[in-house]
């Protein structure tokens, strides 16, 4: 249960992240409050996961989730750059995930 809720913290990470873009620093209400709501649930299910999961593993998944799932709405809703740096630091974080899913 501890990891599903962290993959959902995880997923709402990539939401405030999205919405606090489209946010325009927090200028424009409905996106500053998605942001806040998102924001919230997002802290609130990393927490509660980490009642069962170390702390190392439940903030570095947490992370990498927001991270590369920012990446790839960045290139796909906001027509970011995708370079084959940017790509490869994407599949490096991912690799990193699966490895502290592994170990732990």
């Amino acid at each position: 249960m501890a990891w599903f809720l962290l993959v959902i913290a995880g997923l709402l990470e990539i939401v405030w992240a999205f919405s606090m873009k489209q946010s325009e620093g927090f200028t424009r209400l409905g996106a500053t409050s998605v942001t806040l709501v998102a924001m919230v649930l997002s802290f609130g299910l990393l927490s509660w996961s980490m009642r069962t999961l170390p702390l190392g593993t439940a903030y570095t998944v947490w992370t990498g989730i927001g991270a590369v799932g920012a990446f790839v709405v960045g290139i796909v809703f906001l027509h970011e750059p995708m370079s084959a740096m940017r790509i490869l630091a994407a599949t490096l974080i991912v690799g990193g995930l699966v490895l502290m899913k592994v170990s732990s």
